[in-house]
Order: C-alpha cells, then sequence, then structure tokens
C-alpha cells in the first residue's frame, strides 16, 4: 500500500490561517466533509476522495481550506477544472481569499502565450507559487513542481483516468481530491468509485437561492 512521504500536521496556527481567509461561517456539511478531509490529508496513506455537492454549496472554500493545510505544511497545491471559463472563476476566487496570506496562486492554461506558461512553470518548479489552478495544460510534461502535496480535480469526469494520474505523478504520492456537482447516490459511488471516500455537502449556505432545474 503506497504512503505519503511527507506528514501534514494541523495546529493553532494553522486553524488561525484558515479563519483569516474564510469570508463566511461554514455549514454543517461543509464542516464535516473538511473534517473528513483534514482527517485524510493527515494520514500516512495518500487521499483519494470525492466531494459531492450540488452548485452553489460551497465545494471551492473547503478544497481552498484543505489546501491551506497542505499549503501551511510547505507543500503546493495543484487545481485542474475542465475550462478555461471555469479555470478563471477559481483563480479570480481563490487568488482573492488568498491574497491576505502569505502564499501566492497563479494560473496556467492554454490560452496563454508560451512566454507566459514558461514563467508559471518556472514559478512551480522553484516553490515560488504555492498554488496553481489550471485546465489540461497542467499536465504538460514542462509542467514541474516543487513539492505538490494536494491535487483537486474538479468536475473529474470531464477528465481522462490518464490525464488525472499524469497530474498526480508529479508529486510523490499526493493527496486527490475530485469535486463534482452530479448527484451521485451512494451505491452507486461505491460502485463506480470503489477506490474513493465520499464526502457530501447536502445543504447551501444561507441566502443562496435554491437551484431548479426545469424541462
Amino acid at each position: 500500500m503506497q504512503q505519503k512521504d511527507r506528514t501534514v500536521v494541523v495546529n493553532d496556527k494553522i486553524r488561525k490561517s484558515a479563519l483569516s481567509v474564510l469570508p463566511f461561517k461554514l455549514t454543517n456539511g461543509q464542516r464535516q466533509s473538511l473534517k473528513e478531509i483534514v482527517a485524510d490529508l493527515r494520514d500516512p496513506q495518500p487521499m483519494n476522495r470525492l466531494l459531492e455537492g450540488d452548485v452553489g454549496s460551497g465545494k471551492t472554500i473547503v478544497a481552498l481550506l484543505a489546501a491551506l493545510v497542505v499549503m501551511e505544511n510547505g507543500y503546493q497545491v495543484a487545481v485542474m477544472s475542465p475550462t478555461e471559463i471555469l479555470t478563471e472563476q477559481h483563480y479570480f476566487n481563490l487568488a482573492r481569499q488568498l491574497d491576505s496570506s502569505r502564499f501566492r496562486a497563479v494560473k496556467l492554461t492554454g490560452g496563454m502565450t508560451v512566454t507566459q506558461r514558461a514563467a508559471v512553470s518556472e514559478s512551480l518548479a522553484t516553490g515560488e507559487a504555492d498554488l496553481v489552478v489550471g485546465t489540461h495544460a497542467l499536465v504538460q510534461e514542462a509542467v514541474k513542481f516543487k513539492s505538490l502535496g494536494l491535487v483537486v480535480i474538479d468536475e473529474q469526469h470531464r477528465f481522462g483516468v490518464v490525464q488525472r494520474a499524469t497530474l498526480a505523478h508529479k508529486g510523490s504520492n499526493p493527496d486527490i481530491l475530485v469535486m463534482t456537482a452530479t448527484p451521485i447516490p451512494r451505491t452507486l459511488a461505491l460502485t463506480t468509485y470503489g477506490d474513493l471516500d465520499v464526502s457530501v455537502i447536502r445543504e447551501l449556505p444561507p441566502g443562496r437561492k435554491p437551484v431548479k432545474t426545469e424541462l
């Protein structure tokens, strides 16, 4: 069984760091999911967890708090999204929330110039950048990390197995968190994603309007 070559600790300093970027009070589902994820981060075996929640349920802030735990322990985080639009959205939100912290977020997409991509790749290889949000451009061979500790994949069903594995192999048994807004019954999740533990956010944060699906 694979073992991580790193130890993740959670102390008062790290909790204070997380609270400093938290824009609102977490829901019960967010708190429980974060508790399960952090327990996995501290485990000697690599995390493989699916975070499921409707659009607007706050999966991204849970992923950010998990990322903060990893970055506070000296490791880097990669967030991969299926489209440039979603990548831009994630980058804007994450970079804004990390603005008051000591961590630097960068963006990597196929639409950037060769010079821009090279600069981002260098910042990841040297450890100057702590978190990168990108499209499948992250799996390119030229992209290296100094110490990749956590891989977050949004809308994971939009990526192939090889793409996910290629990104994970850029670190030494990194923890992996995949997110989806697609409702998956627990029995189906266990059948389809037998290698993944499952966390579910069932409620929306206060003030969020419920999502209506119409035919």
